[in-house]
């Protein structure tokens, strides 16, 4: 009896291939290409056309780094004019017309009283290495240690980033309460919520017997990212200004993820109207490619050459791309629009969650927007009355997003909050289709079933 030889299996497509290879050879620390199993081959403002053909609406922008969308044409005409010029492409802090470019310009967007006595350091290509700058740069000044940092921040991945975001013991790192309205701290949100939240600072660094000494700085997001796109209060920003005014401590400002327009403000702080002593400045500052900085009052300059230096401080295609995206984001107004159409989808997306029990709240500012998802089924828990998160349920919403052409990331405690990020040349069109997509999301992943939870793993 002749043997019939199995038929051969058919080849792996392209993108199946590269996801597969990628797969056994990368990490198991890699994140979004686990929840986003693409191979993005184009991509042009809000859309990525992937390997397998399909297109997206991408409201990731690179967690927050494309200010202008993918491949903007400004930002590559900045980039093709630094190469056909025959300049030096690595010159680690030397000083440039391209580097002077983008120093000036920067300078020119900031509040203006921090720009005329404010100092810049040129850090790693990370954001994370400029906030270990900003560390150490109040530990010199200040002669002390400790920090202040609060409940959900996200700094970056480096130990002492890791530490200030709750990710890593740090004894040095004091934690503190950061208000918000939906899952208040003290149970009672609102402007009660931040006047308790500001008053437990106040007391912890005026009680000799807090075991929390005068600290060498704070460190806060005027919106918390991956936290859970939460705003701070600009009433409550402003009380931490006085509060580490008048106590001599110096006032970090992280705007890795808030700066650059994305709030409706161009950097976030000018909400509230104060004035930080150090900003801790990254991703969309360099246009779409790696570049961080610090700028700081230059009363804190007092540390020696040397002291926080890095072989790729000087990318001089990444200066050029943000010279051009900071000036275009200025010169078009940008900022005020991204508050203006970011307003809109908000309200749109509360409308929305009056239909789906599963939006447990709708939040952000600009184009920084937070979705929270829970589940309505199981009994509050903690302080206040919300229902528990639903990170199932939130991850479903995820891949049903996915499957209809729109990318979003998730954050917050348990990764329940479906954050849109997108570009800030978002148009009206772009902005509904957005929404659309995302309520029919909603809808397909509250009728598919998915396994809840025990309500005690969320504790």
């Amino acid at each position: 009896m002749a043997v019939t030889e199995p038929a051969p299996a058919p080849p792996l497509a392209a993108h199946e291939g590269i996801l597969r290879r990628q797969s056994l050879r990368e990490s198991a620390a890699r994140t979004y290409a686990r929840s986003l199993p693409i191979v993005p081959v184009r991509a042009r403002g809000l859309t990525i056309e992937g390997a397998d053909g399909r297109r997206y609406l991408d409201c990731l922008s690179g967690a927050g780094t494309l200010a202008l969308g993918h491949n903007h044409p400004v930002v590559l005409e900045a980039i093709k004019k630094v190469l056909d010029s025959g300049a030096p492409l690595h010159v680690l802090d030397l000083a440039t017309p391209v580097k002077d470019a983008f120093v000036t310009e920067l300078f020119s967007t900031l509040p203006r009283q921090f720009a005329d006595d404010a100092r810049v350091q040129f850090c790693g290509p990370a954001g994370t290495d400029a906030v270990e700058a900003a560390f150490k740069l109040v530990r010199a000044a200040t002669g002390r240690s400790g920090l202040l940092a609060f409940t959900g921040a996200y700094h970056g991945m480096t130990e002492g980033a890791l530490a200030a975001s709750g990710g890593a013991e740090d004894v040095r790192v004091t934690r503190l309460p950061f208000p918000q309205d939906y899952r208040c701290p003290f149970g009672i949100g609102g402007e009660a919520g931040a006047r308790t939240a500001a008053r437990w600072t106040e007391n912890l660094l005026d009680d000799p017997k807090s075991g929390t000494p005068t600290p060498a700085g704070m460190i806060l997001e005027p919106v918390q990212g991956e936290g859970g796109v939460n705003p701070a209060p600009d009433g409550w920003m402003r009380r931490m200004r006085e509060v580490t005014e008048t106590r001599s401590i110096p006032l970090i400002a992280d705007e890795v993820q808030t700066g650059v327009g994305r709030t409706g403000a161009f950097w976030a702080v000018e909400h509230s109207g104060i004035v930080p002593d150090v900003m801790v400045l990254s991703k969309a500052i360099g246009g779409s490619l790696p570049l961080a900085v610090i700028v700081y009052r230059s009363e804190l300059d007092t540390w020696q050459p040397g002291a926080h230096a890095g072989t790729f401080r000087g990318n001089q295609l990444a200066m050029a791309a943000g010279t051009a995206t900071l000036a275009y984001v200025r010169e078009n107004g940008l900022a005020e629009r991204a508050g203006v159409l970011g307003g809109r989808m908000l309200a749109n997306l509360r409308s929305l969650a009056a239909d789906h029990p599963c939006v447990g709240d709708v939040r952000g500012r600009g184009l920084m927007i937070g979705v929270e998802i829970v589940d309505p089924e199981a009994r509050p828990q903690g302080t206040g009355t919300e229902p528990p998160p639903d990170p199932v349920l939130a991850a479903a919403v995820q891949q049903e997003c996915l499957s209809r052409g729109l990318i979003v990331e998730l954050g917050g405690r348990y990764s329940t909050v479906v954050r849109l990020l997108p570009p800030l040349t978002l148009t009206d069109e772009q902005a509904t289709a957005v929404v659309d997509r995302l309520a029919d999301a909603l809808a397909a992943a509250e009728r598919s079933p998915h396994r809840r939870l025990p309500t005690g793993s969320l504790r």
